[in-house]
């Protein structure tokens, strides 16, 4: 799953993405509120993490904007400002959660996990499946067959990213710039060795291989 991060302070944008890439989520950052809006607006997120006190523009009328363009994507606030009435203020706007600075980052996550499932009833796809290869994106879980894999986040983030474009054949520049989050190339084989111990985990002990090596283009997952 995709996460915005909207917040000034690059310190604390930091910490919170690292802990929610380690935690399995794709995290992208906007240091202000225009760029922030601007980012927020196309959709492509499953959450917002917006601080409410933002150059350019405010976080409250950044969601407010938002609101106002019928983008309803989950928002959790961040705060200092902790009083009853600011919290209100927050909610009235368009939030969806309040959490106010300082905060313990599980108390974060388990919010963003909360605003996930609370809005598994819209249209936003909460599961995905190739063949009889499952994944839940809200508890993380990853079957096949029914029986369940373990995966680390980096294999759980390029799983779904080939199960998200499953039958399509998916590049290495596409794999580095969507789950590496590289927009170069490191000149590694860093790909290959995901790759491999992710074909080990979703593959081995299966009469038919999903994961299949296009050779000279990159990888594509098919059930067929």
């Amino acid at each position: 799953m995709k996460l915005l991060v909207i917040e000034d302070d690059r310190e604390a944008a930091a910490y919170i993405a690292k802990g929610l890439s380690e935690s399995g989520y794709v995290v992208d950052h906007a240091a202000e509120g225009r760029n922030g809006l601007f980012m927020a607006s196309s959709g492509n997120y499953d959450a917002l993490i917006v601080d409410r006190m933002l150059p350019g523009m405010d976080g409250l009328a950044l969601i407010a904007a938002l609101r106002a363009a019928e983008v309803r994507t989950p928002v959790l606030i961040l705060s200092a400002l902790g009083a009853v009435d600011d919290r209100v203020k927050g909610l009235r706007a368009g939030g969806d959660d309040y959490l106010v600075k300082p905060f313990a980052f599980r108390e974060l996550l388990a919010r963003i996990e909360a605003l996930l499932r609370r809005g598994s009833g819209n249209t936003q796809t909460t599961r995905l499946k190739t063949g009889d290869l499952e994944m839940d994106l809200l508890t993380r879980g990853v079957t096949r067959a029914g029986q369940e894999i373990e995966l680390l986040p980096r294999e759980f983030r390029l799983l779904e990213f080939l199960m998200r474009h499953a039958g399509q054949v998916v590049t290495r520049t596409m794999l580095l710039e969507n789950v590496w989050d590289y927009h170069f190339d490191p000149q590694t084989n860093v790909i290959d060795v995901h790759v491999s111990r992710l074909r080990q985990k979703i593959d081995k002990g299966f009469t038919k291989p999903l994961l299949h090596t296009v050779r000279g283009a990159g990888y594509c997952l098919r059930a067929d």
